[in-house]
């Protein structure tokens, strides 16, 4: 009995003390987990930013790719259009004969005199050179340039024998070497001045009048006022 008492005492001695009920041990630290949830939540955000990012994107690519198209589009159909068409709003036709492609109708703006090929404004207001050729400009017209016999012979029916109408040809520098509006070459050939003139180099423009019986140029100083005639083409439709 005395042994087997001493055998279990050395085992005691040998394990060392056990810790009482009292002995307070440190809890041990979770390890961190990942949240499957939240990875998923991330993910969706993260998609949606970059999908909405891109339809700004497309936005934008598509406004700016619609303004060019719409300025490309603008400028075919204003180059499409007879710049006459859009200014004279009421046009008069007739049926041409002349051989133009696909046209069969030769118009002129309303209160404008027809002629086989052109049509022409006479002008009741009385303005400067300068004036009457930037009024017929402003009519998509030029200040008329008679090109043959025929012409003057039509223009001056209308005419008022008790006024002056400028025409498309001027002396800029002094020296009577006149220039045509449309900057055809001047042609001697087909001038109708009236005798001895142009008589004055300091008179730089021209007018048509009634005098001695008969129409003819003259050359006149550009800053008196006269009335005008303009000349355009045929609008052909």
């Amino acid at each position: 009995m005395g042994r087997t008492s001493g055998l279990g005492d050395s085992a005691i001695a040998e394990a060392g003390p056990r810790p009482s009920a009292d002995t307070w041990l440190p809890p041990t630290a979770p390890k961190e987990k990942t949240s499957h949830h939240q990875s998923n939540s991330r993910f969706p955000k993260q998609l949606l930013a970059s999908l909405l990012i891109l339809l700004l994107l497309l936005a934008i690519s598509f406004f700016i790719a619609f303004i060019i198209f719409f300025q490309r589009w603008s400028q075919l159909i204003k180059e499409k259009k007879n710049p006459k068409e859009v200014f004279h709003e009421k046009l008069i036709c007739e049926k041409t004969h002349l051989n133009v492609e696909g046209k069969s109708w030769g118009c002129c703006p309303e209160n404008w005199m027809i002629s086989n090929t052109s049509c022409y404004f006479i002008s009741s207001e009385a303005k400067t050179w300068t004036e009457s050729k930037k009024n017929c400009t402003g009519m998509q017209a030029l200040l008329l340039v008679i090109n043959a016999k025929e012409e003057q012979l039509l223009i001056i029916q209308k005419l008022n024998r008790n006024s002056a109408y400028y025409v498309g040809l001027s002396d800029p520098e002094g020296m009577h070497q006149w220039q045509r509006v449309d900057q055809s070459p001047y042609n001697r050939s087909v001038t109708f001045w009236h005798p001895y003139e142009p008589s004055n180099y300091k008179e730089h423009c021209v007018f048509i009048n009634f005098r001695q019986g008969n129409w003819g140029w003259n050359d006149a100083s550009c800053d008196v006022p006269q009335k005008s005639i303009c000349k355009m083409m045929k609008i052909y439709l």
